[in-house]
């Protein structure tokens, strides 16, 4: 159900302030509706005051939006909240403040956590997939250049002494970046090994076998 409230001002602009604040959203995060122009009268007489909807829409991505802001919340943390980008298939939604470190946990496992938990609050009652990704305080692009010098060292080693080395394990996303990291490096090759949460990427000389 989208989240609305009726406001009034002086002006347009100071009904529409008002209502945001009453969402507790800054005014370009909603939208509004003008239902009638303010008046300024003469001498007083016959003012009256502009009235507007404002509103918030129901995307998925502000679905998610509430879910993270009343986690933290709940938590007890101070932290700004905000869709970076979003469109027709997934939004990037980013978490910024003082002492998140328990939100990211070990090697990013809380804030995995947390993303699936608001991908299924904004995916409940859709038919078709809506992907939600999480950052806080950028710890994805400093783990993912992390982990892309990791795949340039241990490549390194594969080239110098012609043997396999195999990774500590890693969810499907920081697979990834390992993957194709090493695709721009001649002369080796990836591939993963184990299940679930035991599952790890082995970087080998190319045309080596599995094993």
């Amino acid at each position: 159900m989208t989240k609305e409230i009726v406001a009034t001002g002086k002006t347009v602009d100071d009904a529409v302030l008002a209502g945001a604040a009453a969402l507790g959203k800054p005014v370009d995060k909603v939208k509004f509706e003008v239902l009638e122009e303010g008046r300024k009268g003469i001498l007083g007489i016959g003012a009256c005051d502009a009235k507007v909807r404002v509103y918030i829409e129901n995307t998925p991505a502000n679905i998610a939006v509430d879910f993270l802001e009343t986690l933290l919340k709940n938590m007890d943390i101070q932290a700004q909240v905000n869709i970076e980008s979003e469109d027709e298939e997934g939004a990037l939604i980013s978490v910024n403040g003082e002492n998140l470190g328990l939100l990211i946990g070990r090697h990013g496992d809380v804030l995995d956590a947390v993303q699936y938990l608001a991908t299924l609050a904004a995916n409940k009652d859709r038919s078709t997939f809506y992907r939600i990704t999480i950052d806080i305080e950028n710890y994805r692009e400093k783990r993912a250049e992390t982990l892309r010098a990791l795949a340039r060292r241990m490549s390194e080693k594969v080239l110098k002494y012609k043997r396999s080395f195999a990774l500590e394990p890693m969810n499907a996303y920081e697979r990834r970046i390992i993957h194709t990291e090493c695709q721009n490096i001649a002369g080796v090759t990836t591939y993963s090994i184990g299940d679930g949460a035991d599952r790890k990427i082995v970087i080998a000389p190319e045309g080596k076998n599995k094993k």
